[in-house]
C-alpha cells in the first residue's frame, strides 16, 4: 500500500471509530435514561435496518471507506463476533425472567451463542477464504432469523414483552451491536466474493 493510501486509511479509521463512539454513546445514554422506552416499538426494526443499510451504502459509494474495510485483516473481522456470546447470555437471562417472548430468546440466543463459539474454531482452522465465507454467511443467516422472529413478535403479533427490547442494557444489542455486526458481515461477504471473482478471472486469463 502506498504512503498516501495508508494515510487515507488512518484518517478513515479515525472517523470510523469516532462515529462508532458517538453512535454507541447515543444508544447507551438514551437507553440508560429511559428515553428510548417512550418510542413505539415498531420503530425498532426500522432503526435496525437503517443502522445496517447506511454503513453498507457508505461502503459501496465511498472508495476510501471501502478501501479501509478491505485493509482490515479477516481475522479481526471474525474475532469481533465473540461479543455475540455475551448477547446470547443476555437474551437467555431476559427470557428466563419472562421479559421477552421465549421463542424470540431461543432464536436470537442460540444463534448468537453458536456464532460466538465458532469464532475460535474458525481462527484455528487452516487459513483459507472458504472458512471465512462460510462463517460470515452463517452469521448473516442467524441475523436474518433473529430479526425476522423479532419483527414477527414486535410488529405482527404486537407482543407487549417486546417493549423490553428497548430498555437498558439489552437495547445496546439491536440498536448498536446488531447494526454494526450486520453491516460489517455484508461488507466482509462482498469482499470475499469479489476476491473469489477476481481470482477466477485471473485463472481464466492465464
Amino acid at each position: 500500500m502506498s504512503t498516501n493510501g495508508h494515510a487515507k486509511n488512518v484518517t478513515t479509521e479515525r472517523c470510523f471509530v469516532l462515529i462508532l463512539t458517538i453512535w454507541g454513546t447515543a444508544v447507551f445514554a438514551t437507553g440508560y435514561f429511559g428515553i428510548l422506552s417512550n418510542i413505539n416499538t415498531n420503530w425498532v426494526p426500522l432503526l435496525v435496518m437503517a443502522g445496517i443499510t447506511i454503513p453498507v451504502l457508505v461502503y459501496y459509494f465511498n472508495e476510501d471507506f471501502r478501501s479501509y474495510i478491505w485493509s482490515i485483516d479477516l481475522k479481526h473481522l471474525t474475532i469481533y463476533h465473540v461479543w455475540r456470546i455475551v448477547a446470547a447470555l443476555i437474551f437467555f437471562h431476559y427470557g428466563s425472567q419472562n421479559l421477552l417472548p421465549i421463542q424470540f430468546t431461543i432464536d436470537a440466543g442460540i444463534g448468537d451463542l453458536a456464532v460466538g463459539l465458532l469464532v475460535p474454531i474458525v481462527l484455528l482452522l487452516r487459513e483459507s477464504r472458504s472458512k471465512y465465507l462460510v462463517f460470515h454467511t452463517f452469521g448473516m443467516l442467524d441475523f436474518a432469523i433473529a430479526v425476522g422472529t423479532g419483527f414477527t413478535f414486535n410488529v405482527l403479533l404486537n407482543d407487549p414483552l417486546m417493549r423490553n427490547i428497548i430498555t437498558y442494557p439489552i437495547v445496546l444489542i439491536p440498536l448498536y451491536g446488531v447494526c454494526i455486526t450486520g453491516a460489517l458481515s455484508i461488507m466482509t461477504l462482498d469482499r470475499l466474493l469479489k476476491n473469489k471473482h477476481h481470482s477466477e478471472k485471473l485463472r481464466d486469463e492465464s
